[in-house]
């Protein structure tokens, strides 16, 4: 584990050792200017601070996006980040701590793997403001955040991923294959809601176009199907990726951070010329190496809910009520294309135009048990 500010590595090392919907659901957070014009100037002694889970800050995934959202707002604000890299979940707690003797005056969680270790760490310390990424905090299933100071930032991403399905049945059933994928890394709310919303958007298409597109790796009804295990990139991922790949599949969604580089060196492989879905981030953009094979990224936009909440905590006037990313808030959202936008089968973009107002006005209900 290291502890830097702004990249830069100060010598501090340690030994490396819910599914409840909350009453009230904040909307997006709306644009801070923290010269003073919608809240004021940033309170003195704020210090930021991040810290990652065990996937680390160069997933191309969920704890980089936090980074990049941290480090926009503390350059905008003219601080300096604390951000603190997990290589295992021992890590968490002892991070935490040292945090806190840094210093920090707000402090963000990268996941719901830190839930318990945060929930204690706010409660230890009632004058910091934390905020936590895919969790409610709330093992106590009460409707209530265990410890008053936290603020969860929650993705409704069911919504994003109904369209990504939608356009890989579309792609599939252009080229005569249909058949996709899916397989994710832990069967956790975070992970899972990708994969319904995936297989949710396939059975649209299918209902819309008379399709007959099958997808393999998820049974929404069971709640279950294909899983690493884990969120590295191994030859445990490889397996599954290649598991789903002998389906005869043209597209795959790995949903699990740095397990789509396992889902990619199994395509290579191959030689199949599948495609893949990108989760989290733009993934040709956080990863160009891979570009050629991402038609198009499921996003959850953690950067921006990270840079609004920082920005709300310079303030001095932190508001706790959780936010939740959506389609309407622009919290959640698919990519683009890239360079397979020329490629796509005719009218396409109109529909998943059309199928979002649709979601946003209500018209179409999309919602996932693993829905906030």
């Amino acid at each position: 584990m290291t502890i830097s500010r702004t990249k830069k590595l100060v010598g501090v090392t340690v030994a490396a050792g819910m599914l409840i919907a909350l009453a009230g659901c904040g909307s997006a957070p709306e644009e801070t200017d923290p010269t003073g014009d919608a809240g004021g100037d940033v309170v003195e002694g704020f210090t930021p601070c991040l810290v990652s889970d065990d996937g680390g800050f160069n997933d191309k995934s969920f704890n980089q996006s936090a980074l990049e959202g941290m480090e926009r707002a503390a350059e905008e604000l003219g601080v300096e980040p604390i951000e603190v890299e997990s290589s295992s979940a021992n890590d968490y707690a002892p991070n935490l701590e040292n945090l806190i003797a840094e210093g920090c005056t707000f402090i963000v969680s990268v996941g719901f793997k830190l839930s318990a270790d945060t929930i204690a760490s706010a409660l230890a310390n009632p004058d910091v403001n934390y905020a936590i990424i895919d969790d409610w905090a709330d093992a106590e299933a009460d409707g209530e955040t265990d410890a008053p100071n936290i603020k969860p930032l929650m993705f409704d991403t069911v919504q994003a991923a109904y369209l990504g399905g939608y356009a890989a049945a579309a792609w599939s059933a252009q080229a005569g294959v249909n058949k996709v994928g899916t397989f994710g890394g832990i069967p956790i709310p975070p992970v899972t809601i990708f994969m319904d919303g995936f297989v949710d958007g396939v059975e649209k298409y299918n209902e819309d176009k008379g399709g007959a597109v099958e997808t393999f790796g998820w049974d929404v009804a069971a709640q279950d199907g294909s899983f690493t295990g884990g969120f590295a990139a191994n030859d445990t991922a490889k397996q599954t990726a290649q598991g789903i790949l002998d389906q005869g599949v043209d597209v795959i969604l790995p949903v699990g951070g740095p397990i789509y580089q396992s889902a990619r060196d199994a395509i290579t492989d191959g030689g199949t010329g599948t495609v893949m879905l990108g989760v989290d981030s733009d993934l040709a953009v956080a990863d160009p190496s891979v570009a050629d094979m991402v038609l198009v990224s499921i996003m959850k936009r953690i950067d921006e809910a990270v840079y609004q909440a920082t920005l709300e905590a310079s303030t001095g006037d932190f508001d706790v009520t959780p936010y939740v990313g959506t389609l309407e808030n622009e919290g959640v959202g698919l990519s683009g294309f890239g360079s397979f936008e020329s490629q796509l089968p005719e009218g396409l973009l109109d529909e998943l135009d059309a199928l979002q107002e649709q979601i946003i006005s209500g018209e179409l209900e999309v919602t996932s048990p693993s829905s906030p």
